[in-house]
């Protein structure tokens, strides 16, 4: 993300400066449409015994896309907020250079997501008592109906990754951090998507969670780097559980989808009730995870070469000792070293040789 430079002049309206500087005050008016829309929602009252409690659960379906159009402005809204009111006020006072301003930005508002998505996921995660036993993450597949929280949660972290396509745009990203921006977006969205709409979400919340623990661990390293460059024990740290994160993450992967489903009794394309259990998609899931892993185990490794190549040619160079004078010789003491005496005057050898 590019630094946002403050001018005094007033940009001229629908300018690109002027959307860049007013982007949440114009997204904001757009919110306000959908809130307004709710207000005259009608209502029918319908009266429930008060023996029973009724817990209602929900499954996914064209509308909702505009739920994700709706909560994708309030992220753009949720990401000016943070940039506005603390992230740029730290970097006033750190006074970073353009790189890590940059990189500050990027961890700050990472940092802030994962932090509450990995919350929000671990308390949905203990309510519905997924871990209590593993064979909960296929028995009784298709997973169809989700409890509201399961669902908005899946719905809020579909909008946040397409909010940030747009903030791109809006944060004027640089042209070559472009590609890596859009590639690690797109893995977000076809993993969350594909695990949303094929009835895979208990699966994919487990594995969001780990995978947001760890990528929580990196951004908030990272920051602590910045703020002292010695503080480098995060990384380290970070490094370990990445691995053993990968790992995990395949074998929930095949527990789930290469035995668990595989021996379901339900092994036929049903897409009215939402079964996508046949060996063809089973297949290509796996294959998508696991090219995702290998992706990213390779990224880890450049990223850690580049590291100790850094680390290497940071480390000053030692000084080599200066050498001792080699002792003379009583002989060379006495006559002095070829024809000079040790107090710089010829000796009489010398002598007698410019005499003759």
């Amino acid at each position: 993300m590019g630094i946002r430079k403050k001018t005094s002049k007033n940009p001229p309206v629908l300018s690109h400066e002027f959307i860049i500087q007013n982007h949440a005050d114009i997204v904001s008016c757009v919110a306000m449409v959908f809130l307004l829309g709710l207000m005259f929602e009608v209502r029918l009252v319908h009266v429930r015994p008060k023996q029973e409690s009724v817990v209602s659960h929900f499954h996914h379906g064209l509308k909702d896309l505009p739920t994700v159009f709706f909560y994708m402005l309030v992220a753009i809204i949720i990401h000016a907020i943070i940039q506005e009111y603390v992230l740029d006020k730290i970097n006033r006072k750190m006074h970073f250079s353009k790189t890590k301003h940059s990189k500050f930005n990027e961890s700050g508002q990472l940092s802030a997501f994962y932090l509450f998505s990995f919350g929000w996921g671990t308390s949905i995660l203990m309510s519905e008592n997924f871990l209590s036993n593993p064979v909960n993450l296929w028995e009784g597949y298709p997973h169809t109906l989700m409890p509201f929280q399961m669902k908005f949660y899946f719905i809020c972290q579909l909008a946040y990754w397409l909010h940030a396509l747009p903030e791109l745009y809006f944060q004027k990203t640089k042209k070559e951090d472009i590609p890596r921006q859009l590639v690690y977006i797109a893995l977000y969205l076809v993993h969350i998507a594909g695990a949303y709409i094929l009835n895979l979400n208990r699966l994919a919340l487990v594995l969001l969670l780990l995978h947001y623990f760890v990528e929580l661990l990196f951004h908030v390293s990272r920051l602590v780097y910045f703020g002292n460059d010695k503080r480098q024990t995060g990384f380290t740290v970070w490094a370990v559980l990445f691995v053993l994160g990968r790992l995990l993450t395949l074998s929930l992967s095949v527990l789930t989808v290469g035995f668990g489903l595989a021996n379901a009794d339900q092994q036929v394309l049903d897409l009215a009730n939402g079964n996508f259990n046949v060996l063809f998609v089973r297949i290509t899931v796996l294959a998508t995870i696991c090219v995702t892993q290998a992706f990213m185990m390779w990224k880890f490794i450049n990223f850690q070469l580049r590291r100790w190549r850094e680390q290497a040619q940071a480390q000053p160079l030692k000084p080599k000792k200066p050498q001792a004078p080699k002792s003379k010789s009583k002989k060379d003491k006495a006559n002095g070293v070829n024809g000079v005496s040790s107090n710089g005057a010829d000796s009489p050898r010398s002598k007698k040789e410019k005499s003759s």
